[in-house]
């Protein structure tokens, strides 16, 4: 589709000489000669950009500037220009500002570094819409937080995203993206606390073909994979010491080495780090590369604890209910006074991740119901956890069977108890897949691990 412009101009040989001139152009044109005439074609015409003189007959331009830069870029035309006018009309939101008589080269340029301009704003407002409208809340520490991802997004420094576990700190990770001059390169996502250092490594830079037994054919690792976009290290306190001497490389030089490789590859990819440890503390006693720690906090964003928003709870409540609710292709619920307050009294050690299990069971324990009561949701009056009831896994239930079939009540079982007979079920809900067990229970993958060796799983 050709961009359309309005030229608003009231010497009428200018205002047609611009119109058969950018007509050429290739551009659709249309023409007006006054602020009433322009209000008119710009509803009936929908221009993707506006010429303005400053002086109209019925207007002058500032004020009309103000209503149309809204919506739409716009370019004023002047022919007694000076430095404080075009400093006002820049204020006002004018994309650009030309003195008459105007240089027809000069304009087009103009014309379409604003179109431009104009259409990357758009789809950089819609992908950070889209991105954002998962970190659900308007608390005073959400609205800093969508303050700090709008800032960060638009350069290519290194991010540190602090939090404790269950707080969203990967969704922050994809809003950065999304919002940034990359959001239409990869994403990719590593958890640096899966897989062994030799893993790891070779995974995350790629091997050579013989570089290791098995390695049978040449691998690109996952900052290959990234390519231009962003490489998201989950839990980077976690990575070995090898792996952050390689990590400080790429950052300080945008260069790396597969697994066995004898020379250099470079890489552009922007890395977002995320962190539930005290990642400076750990730096100073030794446990985690000063350096490094130093490169990657340039930028650091703290994700809230969820029991910091507490006026943000009804809402994420009610989101993760709605979706619930929809996927199963039911009609929403609603939520009793007494639920709401035993929602926000509660103190959230698992934080949003934890809100959304709990939403789940409460709606496995609503049934056919409509409205999710206080007794649903499983929680105590301040933080403890389980009820003094908790939830128990029948040991012996068959493993077709789905694991919210299997929840009974039992008098008083122990916490080892309730923890192995849970982690069985998930694992049984999920096939085997350690990972989705772990995100259910609200706890890292690795703990996830030593639970089973703990309970003989293995």
């Amino acid at each position: 589709m050709r961009a359309s412009i309005l030229v608003v101009e009231d010497d009428p040989v200018l205002n047609r000489l611009l119109v058969k001139e950018l007509s050429k152009a290739g551009y659709e044109v249309d023409g007006a000669d006054s602020w009433q005439l322009a209000r008119e074609r710009i509803a009936a015409f929908a221009p993707h950009l506006v010429l303005l003189d400053v002086n109209l007959p019925d207007a002058e331009g500032f004020g009309p500037l103000a209503e149309i830069a809204r919506t739409r870029p716009v370019v004023m035309l002047t022919a007694y220009g000076n430095v404080n006018q075009a400093v006002e009309a820049m204020r006002l939101g004018a994309a650009d500002y030309l003195i008459k008589p105007v240089n027809l080269d000069e304009l087009e340029m103009v014309i379409r570094s604003a179109l431009e301009r104009s259409q990357w704003q758009s789809q950089h407002a819609l992908r950070q819409t889209d991105a954002t409208r998962a970190m659900i809340g308007d608390s005073d520490a959400m609205q800093q937080l969508h303050r700090l991802i709008h800032e960060v997004a638009q350069s290519d420094i290194t991010v540190l995203i602090q939090g404790e576990s269950g707080a969203g700190k990967e969704l922050v990770a994809q809003a950065i993206h999304a919002a940034s001059p990359r959001a239409q390169e990869s994403f990719v996502a590593v958890d640096c606390c899966t897989l062994q250092e030799s893993l790891f490594e070779s995974e995350l830079f790629g091997h050579e073909r013989g570089a290791f037994t098995g390695a049978d054919r040449r691998k690109a690792g996952l900052i290959e994979a990234a390519a231009r976009g962003t490489l998201f290290l989950d839990e980077i306190g976690e990575a070995g010491a090898s792996i952050q001497a390689k990590l400080l490389r790429v950052i300080e030089t945008g260069r790396f080495r597969h697994v066995g490789a004898t020379s250099d590859l470079r890489s552009e990819v922007r890395i977002v780090a995320a962190t539930n440890r005290h990642l400076r503390d750990r730096a100073l006693a030794g446990h985690f590369r000063e350096d490094l720690y130093y490169r990657l906090s340039t930028f650091v964003i703290e994700v809230p604890p969820l029991r910091s928003r507490k006026c943000d709870i009804p809402a994420l409540a009610t989101h993760f209910a709605t979706r619930r609710r929809q996927a199963m292709g039911l009609d929403p619920v609603s939520f009793s006074r007494a639920a709401l307050d035993q929602l926000t009294a509660y103190s959230w050690p698992g934080n949003v991740r934890e809100l959304r299990n709990v939403m789940e069971r409460a709606l496995i324990m609503l049934g056919g119901g409509k409205t999710i009561l206080d007794s649903h949701l499983g929680l105590s009056s301040i933080g403890q956890a389980p009820q003094a009831q908790p939830l128990h896994i029948a040991p012996n239930l068959p493993s077709t069977q789905p694991a919210h079939e299997a929840l009974i009540l039992t008098d008083e079982p122990t916490l080892e108890h309730i923890e192995r007979e849970y982690l069985a079920s998930l694992l049984r809900k999920y096939g085997g897949n350690r990972r989705r067990a772990a995100e259910a229970m609200g706890i890292s993958e690795r703990t996830a691990y030593r639970m089973m060796e703990r309970f003989g799983y293995k």
